[in-house]
C-alpha cells in the first residue's frame, strides 16, 4: 500500500494547465495513471472512478426481474415465453422484496394485492397496491422494492425480452 504525505508533490493540486510534477518521471505516470490538465495526477482511483462513468447502461449491468431475486432467492418464475414477449408471475411474502433490476417496457396486472416501499432513482415511496390492479410502463432504468405489508402479493408481468 502506497501512503503519500499531505507535502508530496504529487497530491498538490498543480496550477491550471501546468504539467505534471517534475518529481513524476514518465515512468510512473505510465504505470500509474495519466494526469488532466487543471485538475492534478490522476492514478489508479481516479481511472476506476472515470471508467464508472464510462460503464454501460443499468440495462447491461442489473439483472432483469427474472433473474433478480431476493436474498438468493427468486421471486419470478416465466409463465410463458415467445421470441419477442414474456409473462412473468412474481410473488413477495411479507418482508419480502426484489433486488435492483431493471425493466424493459412491460404491463402488469395485480393478482394479490400488498403494500410495498419502492425506491428508484427519484426516490422511495409506499404504496398500497390493490387486487385487480394493473399498469403500463415504457421501461425501468432502475428499481427495488419489498414488500412491508403483512399479506403476500402477486403481480403478473408481460415485457418485451431486453435485446
Amino acid at each position: 500500500m502506497m501512503r503519500f504525505s499531505s507535502n508530496s508533490p504529487s497530491l498538490r493540486t498543480p496550477k491550471a494547465n501546468r504539467g505534471p510534477s517534475p518529481e513524476l518521471s514518465a515512468r510512473t505516470m505510465a504505470s500509474c495513471g495519466r494526469w488532466f490538465p487543471g485538475s492534478g495526477f490522476a492514478g489508479p482511483g481516479m481511472m476506476a472512478v472515470l471508467l464508472l462513468f464510462a460503464s454501460p447502461s443499468a440495462a447491461e449491468t442489473l439483472p432483469d426481474p427474472l433473474t433478480a431475486g431476493w436474498k438468493g432467492e427468486k421471486v419470478c418464475v416465466a409463465m410463458q415465453e415467445t421470441e419477442k414477449l414474456r409473462m412473468l408471475k412474481c410473488t413477495f411474502g411479507p418482508g419480502v422484496g426484489h433486488e435492483r433490476h431493471f425493466h424493459a417496457p412491460h404491463v402488469g396486472l395485480i393478482l394479490k394485492g400488498g403494500r410495498m416501499r419502492i425506491t428508484d432513482e427519484t426516490g422511495t415511496v409506499e404504496r398500497d397496491l390493490p387486487t385487480g390492479g394493473s399498469w403500463k410502463s415504457d421501461g425501468v432504468k432502475w428499481h427495488e422494492a419489498v414488500n412491508i405489508g403483512d399479506t403476500t402479493a402477486i403481480y403478473i408481468i408481460t415485457e418485451d425480452k431486453a435485446p
